[in-house]
C-alpha cells in the first residue's frame, strides 16, 4: 500500500444517546487487499488513562470492531453491525462506555494502519459530544 492511498482526511464523532458515532473519511477507497484499520486514541489531559477504538479490514472487509483499555489491559469486541462503510466513508458505532472514565479535557485524535504499519497517526478529531 502506498501513502497515496486511503490516506485518513477528517474524523468525526458525535453521541447519540449511548453510542459514540465515529466517521472516517478517507482520501481514495478502503484498500482491496491486505489489512487496514482506522480508529481513535483518547486518553485523559495527563495521559494516564488511554483507549484505543478501531475497525480493521481484511481485503476491504471488515474483520474486528473493538477497544482497547490500556489502564484495564483488555480489548472489548464488538459486533460488526455496528461498522458501515461505502466508498471513501467508514462509520463506527461504539459503545460510549468504550471512553467512560476520560472526563472533559480529554484528548482524541484519529489514525490508520495498513498492512501491520503504523500508517498516520495525530488526525484532529471534530468533536460534537
Amino acid at each position: 500500500m502506498s501513502t497515496s492511498d486511503a490516506l485518513l482526511k477528517q474524523v468525526s464523532i458525535k453521541a447519540q444517546d449511548s453510542t459514540l458515532v465515529a466517521t472516517f473519511d478517507i482520501d481514495g477507497n478502503i484498500p482491496g487487499s491486505g489489512a487496514y484499520v482506522v480508529g481513535l486514541v483518547a486518553a485523559s489531559p495527563d495521559y494516564s488513562s488511554q483507549r484505543r477504538l478501531g475497525i480493521e479490514f481484511m481485503n476491504g472487509e471488515a474483520i474486528a470492531f473493538f477497544s482497547f483499555n490500556h489502564e484495564q489491559n483488555c480489548e472489548e469486541n464488538y459486533d460488526l453491525g455496528g461498522v458501515s462503510h461505502s466508498g471513501s466513508t467508514i462509520t463506527g458505532n461504539f459503545p460510549m462506555a468504550a471512553i467512560n472514565g476520560l472526563g472533559k479535557g480529554h484528548v482524541m485524535t484519529g489514525f490508520s494502519e495498513a498492512d501491520g504499519r503504523d500508517f498516520q497517526s495525530g488526525v484532529k478529531v471534530d468533536e460534537n459530544l
